[in-house]
């Protein structure tokens, strides 16, 4: 275990001040290291070797190029959950976006007098992972999800990724309609993966309430077994009951693949609720570049795929 190491496992034996002090300790190491130091850092931890800046050859080793050497601000714009849809819109009509309730920069808005449309989600257009989903007005404690929210947009997301596209992002809170399906279940996400240009596989996740299985099928909608996923999936179980195509899947890839023209490596999330398609997100680096593959190989078989 190296020197951060045994600090932080002190720290955390003294609760809320000792996750205090190590939240500060992290946000200096952010602020005074370089993006590439800290990524070389969490790669070599994640994977056990050493992250090749200089000649990548995994598809996570170039996610890492990309993250650390290919900026541009229309990147933050695509991650932008808020600013996003006025490209969408601009793209193709506003007939792929989830309906918008609300929208604020102050945590303090969200409250029963602006949120009266139910059943909904509350997240943060500028992170990853953070959202409150509402079904019943009436089991909400607005007191405690105002909190969520002050946390949600004090938080700085390319701080603790180096994923420089979030870094200029206009922190909002957005409240959107909660999609579901006739069964009143949470929709699967179908996420497209692009390199250059092509749909190299899709991404599914099941049952997100539940167990969230990760299904993967190629652009013929053909079941691929490996999975990409974090290290706290297990991969012997992580793939549930085949998904059937869905009936939007041509127009699925028709929006996507425009969007994929712009990049060298993207994800393009879609939901489908009774036969109507809604755009998700836009992620430029799965996972960060820290999920990993299973088989392993899968990572260098689609690593000699991505041209830098």
């Amino acid at each position: 275990m190296d020197i951060m190491g045994l600090v932080k496992k002190q720290l955390q034996k003294r609760g809320k001040m000792g996750s205090f002090v190590l939240s500060c300790l992290r946000n200096i190491i952010y602020i005074f290291f370089s993006d590439a130091y800290i990524t070389k850092r969490k790669f070599k931890k994640c994977f056990g070797y050493k992250l090749n800046l200089s000649n990548p050859q995994t598809l996570n080793e170039k996610i890492q190029w990309l993250k650390l050497y290919d900026r541009k601000d229309f990147y933050t714009l695509c991650a932008d959950k808020y600013a996003v849809r006025s490209f969408l819109k601009t793209q193709f009509g506003d007939e792929y976006l989830i309906p918008l309730i609300y929208s604020t920069s102050n945590w303090k808005d969200i409250n029963q007098q602006n949120i009266t449309s139910f059943p909904c989600i509350i997240k943060a257009n500028h992170t990853c992972g953070t959202n409150v989903i509402i079904k019943d007005k009436n089991s909400v404690d607005w007191q405690l999800l105002q909190q969520s929210c002050k946390k949600w947009l004090r938080t700085n997301t390319y701080l603790h990724t180096q994923e420089w596209q979030y870094k200029k992002i206009d922190r909002k809170i957005i409240v959107e309609k909660l999609l579901l399906t006739s069964q009143g279940k949470i929709p699967n996400d179908y996420k497209l993966n692009f390199i250059n240009g092509k749909l190299e596989f899709v991404y599914v996740s099941v049952d997100r309430e539940g167990e969230n299985k990760r299904n993967v099928y190629d652009s013929q909608w053909k079941p691929l077994f490996f999975s990409w996923a974090g290290a706290n999936k297990n991969p012997d179980t992580i793939r549930g009951e085949e998904v059937p195509e869905p009936s939007t899947f041509e127009k699925m890839k028709e929006v996507a693949t425009i969007i994929a023209k712009q990049f060298k490596y993207v994800r393009v999330d879609f939901y489908v609720v009774d036969g109507r398609l809604y755009f998700g997100e836009i992620t430029l680096h799965h996972g960060g570049g820290f999920n990993r593959f299973y088989p392993e190989e899968y990572d260098l078989i689609y690593g000699k795929h991505l041209t830098l």
